[in-house]
């Protein structure tokens, strides 16, 4: 109607003090402007309502309207003054009947696409913050844009609970506004950084030095451990003097623990860690509390088929050989099952060497 009225008024008032092309001129300056969807428009800010604001932008045909739910995530209600200029997004195209609806949350993100598209090309670390696990990696909040860093993507390898609300550093793989399809990856953000620091966290550790670390990925041969920005291995061997399946049994992701640095590759910029070393070597303990021909009770920790181990001390295993199970053939897998409580014979007793063998045949021996 505004539109009509408008051109109606403008004609009528042209004729009169004007010749024909004059108002033809006159009425294409008039309505010169058209704005679609999607545009940035500059504009100011009018007049506040209930439901939102009155803007005043340049080259419309009638007063625009920004609702309050299309302010950004970063602006209150309050947030914009009257005599404000801004830019705006067009979300829906002024038409004879109704003037353009603006947003602030669409122009926000049309930025943050913009400036997310460009971290890509630089190669620009940004900051992610973690909002929930999904199946297959974690979905992370950037700029108010939804992100998915795919498992094979994290530092961990692994989402895990303690990565909820965290903010982490990442690099971006893709970024299209088109599928509104955000990826991507902590690893490489954090590859790009041990690289960065690598050679001078080296220089300042040493072998046999105790440091303190997070653990950041497990893995079914041992665990990597975050030591002031590089990743050192703990290998499943040096994580506890007792058998173990698997390293989860004794540490978790995002725990904080004590290491022993073992080894330090220069070359290969590779430390190796221990946890089992942190505490006294049970080998060591055991000297002159056991002694050849003595029996003993054990606890069956694992089944072989060329015999069983037994747990005789916190941290200390021995061999019971399947010839020395009794005088006649038997299998080891029929005869034990893991957990069984055994009396044995210590036939041979080297703790230097970490070796102790078993017998039970002997002690039969012993009682006939």
């Amino acid at each position: 109607m505004y539109y009509k009225e408008r051109k109606n008024k403008i004609m009528t008032t042209t004729l009169e003090n004007t010749n024909l092309d004059e108002f033809e001129k006159l009425l294409e300056e008039s309505f010169s402007k058209s704005f679609s969807v999607a545009d940035i428009v500059e504009g100011t800010v009018m007049k506040k309502e209930n439901d939102g604001y009155l803007i005043s932008v340049k080259g419309a045909k009638t007063e625009a309207f920004l609702p309050l739910k299309e302010l950004s995530s970063s602006e209150g209600v309050d947030s914009l003054e009257i005599g404000d200029e801004r830019e705006f997004y067009v979300l829906k195209e002024e038409n004879d009947e109704d003037g353009m609806i603006l947003s602030l949350k669409r122009l926000a993100n049309a930025q943050a696409w913009a400036q997310l598209n460009d971290a890509k090309i630089q190669g620009d670390t940004i900051l992610a913050k973690v909002v929930s696990i999904v199946k297959g990696g974690v979905l992370v909040d950037v700029a108010d844009l939804k992100g998915f860093i795919p498992s094979s993507q994290l530092r961990t390898g692994t989402p895990f609970d303690g990565l909820i609300d965290t903010k982490i550093e990442v690099k971006v793989l893709e970024a299209d506004p088109k599928k509104n399809k955000l990826i991507l990856s902590q690893r490489q953000a954090v590859a790009e950084q041990r690289d960065q620091v690598v050679d001078n966290i080296l220089s300042e550790l040493e072998e046999g030095q105790v440091v303190k670390g997070e653990v950041v990925r497990i893995a079914d041969f041992g665990a990597f451990v975050d030591i002031n920005g590089i990743d050192g291995l703990l290998p499943i061997s040096e994580i506890s003097w007792s058998r173990i399946k698997h390293p989860s049994d004794v540490i978790s992701l995002g725990d904080t623990i004590e290491v022993k640095i073992i080894k330090i590759d220069n070359e290969l910029k590779r430390i190796s860690l221990s946890l089992k070393r942190m505490g006294e070597d049970p080998w060591h303990q055991i000297e002159g509390q056991f002694e050849e021909g003595q029996v003993i009770k054990g606890t069956v920790n694992k089944v072989t088929g060329f015999g069983a181990f037994i747990n005789i001390f916190p941290g200390v295993e021995a061999l019971l050989p399947v010839s020395e199970m009794a005088e006649e053939n038997v299998n080891p897998f029929n005869t034990f099952k893991v957990g069984d409580s055994v009396e044995v014979l210590i036939k041979k007793f080297t703790p230097q060497e970490h070796r102790i063998a078993l017998s039970i045949k002997d002690i039969n021996k012993d009682a006939e």
